[in-house]
C-alpha cells in the first residue's frame, strides 16, 4: 500500500478514533474508507473492523469509568440485551430485508438528532428507566446492528438521547456495549469466515490516539455543548445512510 493511500486512512483512523472516543459514533465511517480508498474488500474489512472495536471499547469504556461517567447497573442490563439481539440479528438477517432495518435506523438517528438540538439544556440525572426497558434497549441495539453491519454506539446512543439520558452517561454506555457486539461479531467471524488480525490490530493501533482523545475532550467541553455536537453528527450521519439507502437501491 502506497504512502499516497496509507496517508489518508491513518488520518481517518484517527478521526474515528476521536470520534468514538468523544461522542460514540465514528465506526460506520472506517469500512467505507476502507473499501474506497484503501481499496479492501469489504468482507476483509468489516470482520477487521469489529475487531478493532474491542480494543476502542476496552479504552474507551476504562477512560470514562475512571471519570465516573458509567452508570453500570445500567451497562449490565443494556448488555444483557445485546447479545442475544446481536445472535438474532445474525440468524435472521438472510431471512429479512436488511434496507427496510436500515432505512428505520436513519430516520431513528436523525429524529434523535433533532430532538437533541431543540432539548436546551443537558440533564445531570438520569430519568427512572427500568431494568426491563434497558434490556429491551439493548436487545434492539444488538438486532440493528447485526443486520445493518454497523456499530453498537450507532443504534444505542440516538435512542438514549431520546430517553434524555445525560449525553455523557449515554456515551459512557455507548463505550460498554460496543465490547459485547464486538466480540460477538469477531467470535462469529472466527468460526464462520476470516478476520484479518493485522490489518484488525492495525486499525486499533491507529484508532488509540483519537480515542483517548476524543474521551478526555468529551470531558473538558461543556455538556451542552457535546450533546449539539453528538445532535449535529447525528443527522449528518441518518442523513447519509439515507442517501446510501436511495443510492444502492437505484442500482439494483
Amino acid at each position: 500500500m502506497s504512502i499516497g493511500v496509507l496517508l489518508p486512512l491513518i488520518l481517518i483512523g484517527l478521526l474515528v478514533g476521536l470520534l468514538i472516543g468523544a461522542i460514540g459514533i465514528g465506526g460506520v465511517l472506517l469500512v467505507p474508507s476502507l473499501a474506497y480508498i484503501g481499496d479492501i474488500p469489504v468482507h476483509t474489512a468489516i470482520p477487521a473492523c469489529m475487531l478493532s472495536y474491542i480494543v476502542s471499547g476496552v479504552i474507551g469504556a476504562t477512560i470514562y469509568a475512571r471519570k465516573g461517567s458509567i452508570n453500570w447497573q445500567m451497562a449490565w442490563w443494556v448488555c444483557a440485551g445485546a447479545l442475544p439481539g446481536a445472535y438474532f440479528g445474525a440468524l435472521t438477517i438472510s431471512y429479512l430485508p436488511s434496507i427496510a432495518l436500515e432505512l428505520i435506523i436513519a430516520a431513528l438517528i436523525v429524529f434523535a438528532g433533532i430532538d437533541a438540538i431543540k432539548q436546551r439544556t443537558d440533564q445531570t440525572e438520569p430519568p427512572a428507566i427500568k431494568n426491563q426497558t434497558l434490556l429491551f434497549v439493548g436487545f434492539v441495539t444488538g438486532v440493528g446492528s447485526a443486520m445493518s453491519g454497523t456499530g453498537g454506539p450507532l443504534v444505542l446512543v440516538p435512542i438514549l438521547v431520546w430517553m434524555k439520558l445525560p449525553i455523557l452517561m449515554a456515551v459512557g454506555l455507548s463505550q460498554i456495549v460496543q465490547l459485547p457486539i464486538s466480540a460477538l461479531a469477531t467470535v462469529g467471524n472466527l468460526i464462520h469466515g476470516h478476520v484479518d488480525f493485522y490489518l484488525g490490530i492495525g486499525i486499533a493501533i491507529v484508532m488509540i490516539t483519537g480515542v483517548v482523545t476524543g474521551a478526555r475532550l468529551a470531558h473538558v467541553v461543556p455538556a451542552s455543548l457535546l450533546k449539539r455536537i453528538v445532535a449535529v453528527v447525528l443527522i449528518i450521519v441518518g442523513i447519509g445512510m439515507t442517501f446510501k439507502i436511495g443510492f444502492r437501491l437505484f442500482l439494483t
